[in-house]
């Protein structure tokens, strides 16, 4: 069985997707669709940046989530067929196009809000994230206790667990983790992603999902990393909505695609991220990537035709 992954915000890098762009029509029509449904020139953001325009909070997660589609459409039009669809954070956006949940369009228009209402949190209440490393979960989760005002944020793999919070409670956790010899690295973000202090966020996003168009029957299953279960239907409004408070639980959904007979993972986006922890979770399984054109042949296990 293969699963389909697609990262979040963090994955960038400029020039992603410029390649498929030129090499591909499909890939190509998704930039221009983003382009035409976004009202900016998001595809010369990608292809040529500047980095720090790239990678503010209001381009990043329409760039990530463009691109991803656009690569995950190159597969599929060259046969590469999912039994299930996953992301990290942002990344499920991407995930429940390639579900057939949600059309690319509405979902460019939700992220595009997202990222500004996010945005305004950040700045109304400055947080940080810090990741946590070599440590168990429950040693994170009692020493963001112990710390007070941060929680655990992203729940990668085995080892790797990242907290979100406060200034000064990140400090805190810091200092404490370091203490007990603990690795910790602050990461470079600017807001407290995945815990209460986005709830107003949440709220305002529950707004403007309102009246999205959602598929009853997905033509692919969608796991999702914030339940760490199959979701469909309505449901999803609500699950994008606590999305932006809950924690990332992408340790425990591999598990569960494991379970599920999932032995193969092909991951669409810029770097190879999420195929990397999900070999943390277990070392056995085969591991794909497509970002540039020549990624392609490598998909050929997976049924990929080539040109």
């Amino acid at each position: 069985m293969i699963a389909l992954l697609f990262p979040g915000q963090g994955a960038q890098k400029v020039g992603m997707g410029q390649a498929l762009a030129r090499d591909f029509a499909s890939a190509r029509l998704a930039f221009e669709e983003a382009n035409d449904t976004l009202g900016y020139d998001l595809a010369k953001i990608c292809f040529e940046g500047p980095e720090d325009e790239l990678t503010s909070t209001r381009h990043c997660q329409p760039a990530v989530l463009t691109t991803s589609v656009a690569a995950y459409r190159v597969a599929a039009e060259h046969g590469v067929v999912g039994d299930l669809t996953m992301g990290h954070s942002l990344g499920e956006y991407s995930a429940l196009v390639a579900s057939g949940n949600l059309e690319f369009s509405e979902a460019l228009r939700l992220v595009a809000e997202r990222g500004s209402i996010t945005r305004d949190v950040a700045d109304q209440i400055p947080g940080r994230m810090a990741a946590i490393l070599g440590a168990s979960e429950e040693d994170v989760e009692a020493l963001c206790e112990e710390a007070g005002d941060v929680w655990p944020a992203n729940y990668n793999c085995p080892g790797q667990v990242v907290a979100s919070g406060q200034h000064r409670g990140i400090d805190r956790l810091v200092d404490l983790a370091r203490a007990r010899g603990i690795k910790a690295r602050l990461l470079d973000v600017d807001g407290a992603f995945h815990s209460s202090i986005m709830a107003p966020a949440a709220e305002k996003l529950r707004g403007a999902l309102e009246h999205v168009k959602l598929k009853e029957t997905p033509s692919i299953p969608f796991l999702s990393a914030t339940s760490a279960a199959f979701e469909r239907g309505d449901q999803l409004r609500t699950l994008l909505a606590q999305q932006l408070t809950a924690p990332v639980r992408f340790t425990q959904t591999v598990k569960i695609a494991l379970d599920h007979g999932v032995d193969k993972f092909v991951e669409f986006g810029p770097k190879r991220v999420l195929v990397g922890l999900v070999l943390r979770v277990r070392n056995d399984v085969e591991t794909y990537h497509l970002g540039e054109p020549e990624h392609l042949p490598d998909l050929a296990p997976l049924g990929a035709k080539l040109p």
